[in-house]
């Protein structure tokens, strides 16, 4: 995929993040390549623990897998690395497309520094690595609570969302992935699969598979069926006169039962219970 950064602008405002929480902020690109980062210079520890090939290697494959299951749940995923240390990331969304991501890490948040380097010891044990000289870098980290890091990641969440509106992430319109997720959300209502899908585009089902998985962060079945899902939840609670047979309907959904078993699956509950929870909610006074 192409997406497009405004490098100036996007590092004044990792900078203004790591002025508010001095945790290291880093932009990555939809294919986990590194564009940014504030400060530029990586960690201390996280030189040292990746001096080691095999150390460095499962830094990328940590990132690479959190920011798979970060653009699979569509939100903020908090984590603790290979080596022990708590980390966060968060897609930067672009319509339904996954365009990037937000990631902040080598935090230490343990109850004390006795026990936190008990966990850092065992799972660095067999990297070639002076664990002398990681132990003493370890006990300059401030310990952060876990309340601090779920703030701090509400925090990477709303920042990503902000690189979209302000247009410092953006991607070209004329992408494919874009194109695709655009042909999908008009055509909701008729059959849609990947034998369809490449047809219209001209491209084979391997290469599909990859665009969604690089680009939705899901298959390309499990993406036309949140999509119609989402589609799903809005009309249920914007426009409440609609049967749900008729909301199935313009959902896409041929087979009613289907719709009720995807749709409870999805949300927790089943249409009818959805629409009147929603209802609830909007009668409650704010």
């Amino acid at each position: 995929m192409i997406s497009t950064y405004n490098l100036a602008k996007l590092n004044g405002l990792l900078k203004d993040f790591y002025t508010l929480t001095r945790i290291r902020i880093t932009v990555f690109s939809d294919r986990f390549e590194e564009i940014t980062s504030y400060p530029a210079q990586v960690a201390e520890c996280c030189r040292l623990i990746r001096q080691d090939p095999a150390a460095l290697a499962q830094c990328r494959l940590c990132d690479e897998k959190a920011c798979k299951r970060a653009s699979h749940q569509e939100s903020t995923y908090i984590y603790r690395c290979h080596a022990g240390l708590y980390e966060a990331i968060a897609p930067i969304i672009m319509g339904n497309i996954v365009i990037g991501y937000l990631f902040f890490g080598h935090i230490f948040s343990y109850p004390s520094y006795e026990e936190g380097w008990k966990e850092i010891q065992k799972r660095c044990a067999d990297y070639e690595i002076d664990l002398e000289k990681l132990h003493g870098i370890c006990q300059q980290l401030p310990i952060l609570s876990q309340e601090y890091i779920a703030s701090a990641s509400q925090l990477l969440k709303a920042v990503a969302a902000y690189l979209c509106m302000v247009r410092m992430a953006c991607l070209r319109q004329e992408t494919l992935p874009l194109r695709i997720d655009e042909y999908i959300t008009e055509h909701l209502t008729e059959p849609l699969d990947a034998e369809i899908l490449c047809r219209h585009f001209g491209i084979g089902k391997t290469y599909l598979y990859k665009i969604a998985s690089q680009s939705y962060g899901k298959g390309i079945a499990e993406h036309i069926r949140f999509l119609r899902i989402e589609r799903a939840r809005h009309l249920l609670t914007e426009q409440p006169e609609l049967p749900i047979d008729t909301v199935a309907e313009m959902c896409g959904f041929r087979d009613y039962n289907y719709f009720i078993t995807v749709f409870r699956k999805s949300t927790g509950l089943p249409p009818r219970q959805y629409r009147r929870a929603g209802q609830i909610s909007d009668s409650i006074p704010h």
